[in-house]
């Protein structure tokens, strides 16, 4: 039966591997995570004279560097005369060049959010008059590209690594400490431990690309790697390293002095390891809470040490698991995985869950913060499909833990089937009385002829003992493997395993999302300028489309300034649903004035530069409300309209 297992457990394991891999692949680049909420001049205004500096105000602080913020003209040069500073709170400002001539200038700007996630985005302004530029700003959204992704799948090997190592050592010195000499144990653990330690060197290397050019040749730029060493992020992966340098003392000691001592001396060592191993854990799960979403926001001095609870959690529950599973398959059968390791787990995992709630409760809360962002942002959506995998997660435990149950059953685990083989031999004995001796018999003799062997040959004899011993392993592991109540744990520790690999991806994603707190709001900061603007005689009008092609999803904006009778400026501006400027084919606008009978007025905006269109001294021929119909064309024959009402005049 094992020898059947064995391959689809193999299977099954590539193949959870593998969907993982694919999720994290065909996941969306990570989004911004401080969004602007403002600008001075604002997005599409027309000023008069020339402004000497322009402003951004962000919903959370940011880090800039010499070229965070640029300000082009016309013809694609610099306007700007330098670095960036901070003006106050969020707000972020560079000064411009004296005498600017009029025309069309473009704001870029590429930051990194307290939470140690890329920004960019880019918008224009005009000065005395829209003119058409030859700046085009790239379609790259920050943090994507090849550079992107590699960093994303290092975030998801350095959690899996640590829930591995922290998790598989936690599993060795509270439940089992025979199996700090399991060869299969030792693996997982060190295997933890390297791919921990790789994913963050990998990270250290990548941060720079990954925050400003994403461009892979910048992977080894020094100038950068120094740049990264200055930041919050640079100093977290790097005391990661120096943690990990400790770990590695840890391991040694805990398969090596420790595997060698006698029960009594371990029993005095394994509380020294427990405390050294628990602070470097707390160490390098610190890591992540003081460079992430943990560090900023809401409470972020009590947020921190939750964060770091709830990873211990995770890594105690999902890394011993990992541990129990690899016990259960490939334990020498001279030294099973016993009972009382399974039923000390099966706590440890009871406390892990707790844990796991009251500070996933907390952290929801705090990133959330209310009922429509739990359902209208990605942040949310994701958190509840966290919250299913756990439930499920949970559901297995509960089933496995039945299994513990009847495995630490003397009756029916050991006593029963003592008395069924017993009564087999029984049976047996009388059954063939006159056979048994008849073999009795051979056996003496087949014994005298080894002993003349071994007397011969000892490298024969020795052979045959190795032979002997081998078989008698293979015996053993065949009974041990036919017990059903262990055969039922190992698969719904499969099951357990397969559920917290998906479980995992979601939270790497998780911690690469903006959180629907930061999301609201941004939206709340965009609408009240918004607002004010309208306030002040324009309208603004947002309507979503898709054209039902190839990437035909977006947003179209459209300005209309000062919105009354007679002429008025007109911007059009296409988004991506990431927020990035969209380039499509065509754009076209008409107005209708359905109470009077009147349009549609068809008015074709001229091309500014990348998603941007605009059109001057637009008529409005009467006061009222009008329809405003957009038709957006994505390709050849895949075009759509979209229109909303606004009142005019």
């Amino acid at each position: 039966m094992t020898q059947t297992i064995a391959p689809r457990v193999r299977s099954l394991v590539l193949l959870l591997l593998a969907a993982a891999g694919l999720l994290l692949a065909g996941a969306a680049p990570a989004s911004a995570h401080a969004a602007l909420t403002g600008s001075d001049p604002q997005q599409g205004a027309v000023v008069d004279k020339a402004p000497t500096q322009v402003s951004l105000t962000f919903s959370e602080t940011v880090s800039l560097s010499d070229d965070s913020l640029r300000v082009l003209d016309p013809k694609g040069k610099r306007a700007d005369t330098g670095a960036a500073r901070n003006v106050s709170g969020t707000t972020y400002a560079v000064k411009l060049h004296s005498g600017l001539p009029d025309g069309t200038y473009t704001v870029t700007y590429q930051v990194v959010s307290a939470d140690s996630h890329p920004v960019a985005g880019a918008y224009t302004f005009s000065i005395g008059a829209p003119s058409s530029t030859s700046v085009t700003v790239s379609d790259q959204t920050a943090g994507g590209g090849v550079v992107g992704w590699l960093y994303g799948f290092g975030r998801y090997v350095s959690y899996a690594g640590f829930t591995v190592l922290a998790g598989g050592a936690a599993f060795v010195l509270a439940c089992w400490p025979r199996g700090s000499g399991v060869r299969a144990v030792q693996r997982l653990v060190v295997s933890g431990w390297v791919a921990l330690t790789a994913a963050t060197l990998g990270l250290l290397l990548l941060r720079g690309s990954y925050t400003s050019s994403g461009k892979f040749g910048d992977v080894f730029d020094l100038d950068l790697l120094g740049q990264v060493l200055q930041t919050k992020t640079g100093a977290a992966l790097v005391s990661r390293l120096l943690l990990l340098a400790a770990a590695a003392l840890f391991i040694a000691v805990l398969f090596g002095a420790y595997d060698k001592r006698e029960e009594e001396e371990k029993r005095d060592l394994t509380f020294g390891l427990a405390v050294g191993g628990g602070v470097v854990a707390a160490g390098i799960a610190a890591t992540w809470a003081m460079a992430e979403h943990a560090s900023v926001g809401l409470q972020a001095g009590i947020a921190m040490p939750v964060d770091v609870v709830h990873l211990l959690a995770v890594a105690a529950w999902l890394g011993g698991l990992c541990a129990l599973l690899v016990s259960l398959y490939w334990a020498p059968a001279k030294a099973p995985l016993d009972a009382g390791a399974v039923r000390r787990f099966s706590q440890i995992a009871f406390g892990s869950v707790v844990a796991l709630v009251a500070t996933g409760l907390y952290q929801s809360w705090r990133q959330v913060g209310s009922w429509t962002a739990l359902t209208g942002t990605r942040y949310g959506q994701l958190l509840l499909v966290k919250v299913g995998l756990v439930m499920l997660l949970v559901g297995i435990a509960w089933i496995s833990r039945r299994w513990t149950a009847q495995l630490t059953d003397p009756v029916t685990a050991t006593g029963g089937k003592q008395r069924e083989c017993t009564k087999e031999r029984v049976t047996a004995r009388a059954a063939s009385g006159d056979g048994k001796r008849a073999d009795a018999e051979d056996g003496k003799q087949a014994a005298s002829r080894s002993k003349r062997t071994d007397a011969a040959d000892p490298k024969r004899a020795a052979q045959l003992a190795r032979q002997r011993a081998a078989m008698d392993t293979a015996h053993q592991k065949r009974v041990r493997d036919a017990d059903p109540i262990r055969h039922g744990l190992r698969r719904s520790a499969l099951a357990e395993a397969g559920v917290a690999v998906a479980l995992l991806t979601v939270t790497t994603l998780l911690t690469s999302t903006e959180p629907g707190r930061t999301v609201e709001e941004a939206e709340a900061a965009t609408s009240a300028s918004s607002s004010s603007s309208s306030d002040a005689g324009a309208v603004t009008l947002d309507m979503t489309f898709d054209t039902g092609g190839a990437d035909g999803k977006g947003v179209v904006r459209l300005d209309i300034d000062p919105a009354r009778v007679g002429g008025n400026e007109m911007h059009v501006y296409v988004q991506r649903p990431n927020g990035r400027a969209f380039d499509i084919p065509e754009v076209k606008v008409a107005f209708t004035l359905e109470s009077k009978d009147i349009g549609p007025l068809p008015v074709v905006p001229d091309h500014i530069t990348t998603g941007h269109w605009s059109a001057n001294g637009v008529q409005i021929p009467m006061a009222g409300e009008w329809n405003i119909a957009v038709t957006v064309r994505t390709s050849d024959i895949d075009q759509t309209t979209v229109s909303k009402n606004a009142q005019i005049g």
